[in-house]
């Protein structure tokens, strides 16, 4: 339960603070003071495991040492001289080479996931051939909430539509088939309908794609799906955009996830797991793409804190770590440990419709009951509440629970993690 002095804090931040935090914040209301590798402290002295990774932004956990060192030494030196060249630049684009496949050899900085995909989009169009007007997404993906970014997906807010020159396509959302189909009989026909409405259509300029929809609950697709979608790209032309704000850096096993569906991106955005929560964003792309003369004048890939040296100095420290300690191999490790468990929960909770995920992210779905599948969002309040109150922080949205726990876990506190999860799911479901 929130305790008096987090009640205190929160009724006077209330006079001033606009509404419209995050459902977990709202439902959560806990005063977080301190973090310290997978533990969270609160302002009342109680602790929390961080399965959510702050918001799937702490691939070493809260207040890395390596990171911390970095961070202290840099606020010393230098802060902010626009997109100048400073000591450490040189280094962290080396270190991404060595990281990304290599294809993807050229790279521009920004701060944010928002704003790196509306990068990804001035590029696609500046290089775009005539005649190629139209982007492609894909149903319940999530870019951003930007313009562009929110255009993609035809997300209105209010009474207006902003919906842009984007066409949609479906997911592999298995667990609820837009198409009300089943596998393995349906023949991927979700793929084969982004391939007719977008990827074979000669006005489409690009893709823009989640490999594993985020946002929307985890949807990870099955084998076969990217497979045709991307072949379609290649052979017709048209770009492939990997939107991996939230799964590049490793949280899936490979640095990027598209790595794991035989996907070659031509532009990658990245950003959340980079800099260990500090503001950092990367656009990962070909050199033909990133260097064409119509994507890269002057000030293109220029903004006010892009690349900044604490924002470098805090993704090379980051990624230096997960090289070094090899921790790509841990997050597969631990991925199996974390399959194991959670695939165990369905048969135990009817209100647990589905479980699914890669590495370390996976979503769970609460449903009012399995025949009908409606998604249950006060169930998912209440698991993620009692959760909370037990110890174990996730990420609550909609009727999903999502859990991503840092790569730097110990095996013991994974379990432990686990075993609080049950028996919140025991306490709201029993």
């Amino acid at each position: 339960m929130t305790g008096r002095h987090q009640l205190e804090r929160l009724e006077r931040e209330a006079g001033h603070l606009a509404p419209g935090a995050s459902e977990e914040a709202a439902v959560g209301r806990r005063v977080f003071a301190e973090g310290r590798g997978p533990v969270l402290t609160d302002l009342d002295g109680n602790q929390y495991l961080d399965f959510a990774a702050g918001t799937l932004t702490q691939s070493l956990g809260h207040g890395h040492p390596e990171v911390v060192e970095a961070l202290t030494a840099q606020a010393r030196r230098l802060w902010n001289v626009h997109d100048s060249a400073t000591p450490d630049r040189a280094a962290l684009l080396e270190l991404l080479a060595r990281l990304l496949p290599e294809h993807l050899d050229t790279y521009a900085l920004f701060s944010t996931g928002a704003e790196v995909v509306e990068a990804a989009l001035r590029v696609v169009q500046a290089t775009a051939e005539p005649g190629r007007n139209r982007i492609g997404a894909l149903r319940g993906g999530f870019h951003g909430k930007t313009m562009g970014a929110r255009m993609l997906v035809h997300w209105d807010l209010g009474h207006q539509s902003f919906a842009g020159n984007s066409v949609l396509g479906y997911s592999a959302y298995c667990y609820r088939c837009p198409l009300e189909l089943t596998r393995p009989s349906c023949g991927l026909r979700c793929a084969s309908l982004v391939r007719r409405h977008i990827t074979d259509k000669p006005n489409t300029s690009a893709l823009v794609f989640e490999p594993v929809l985020g946002a929307a609950g985890v949807i990870v697709p099955p084998p076969g799906y990217w497979e045709q979608i991307a072949d379609a790209c290649h052979t017709n032309g048209v770009l492939l955009v990997a939107d991996e704000v939230l799964t590049g850096g490793g949280r899936t096993g490979t640095f990027l996830a598209s790595e794991q569906f035989g996907i070659e991106p031509d532009l990658v955005t990245l950003s959340k797991g980079l800099a260990s929560g500090f503001p950092f964003a990367v656009l990962a792309g070909r050199a033909d793409l990133l260097r064409h003369p119509a994507a890269s004048s002057s000030g293109a890939y220029a903004s006010t804190y892009a690349g900044n040296p604490l924002g470098i100095a805090a993704a090379r420290a980051t990624l230096e770590v997960i090289e070094r300690d090899r921790l790509l191999e841990r997050v597969r490790v631990l991925g199996e440990l974390l399959h194991d468990r959670l695939s165990a929960l369905p048969a135990r909770f009817d209100n647990l419709g589905d479980v699914r995920g890669l590495g370390l992210l996976y979503g769970l779905e609460f449903v009012s009951d399995r025949q009908s599948r409606t998604p249950a969002p006060h169930i998912a309040r209440a698991v993620y509440a009692t959760a909370l109150d037990l110890g174990l922080r996730v990420a609550l949205g909609g009727h999903i629970l999502r859990l991503a726990p840092p790569f730097t876990i110990d095996e013991p506190l994974l379990d432990e993690g686990v075993g609080l999860l049950e028996q919140a799911l025991e306490r709201v479901l029993t």
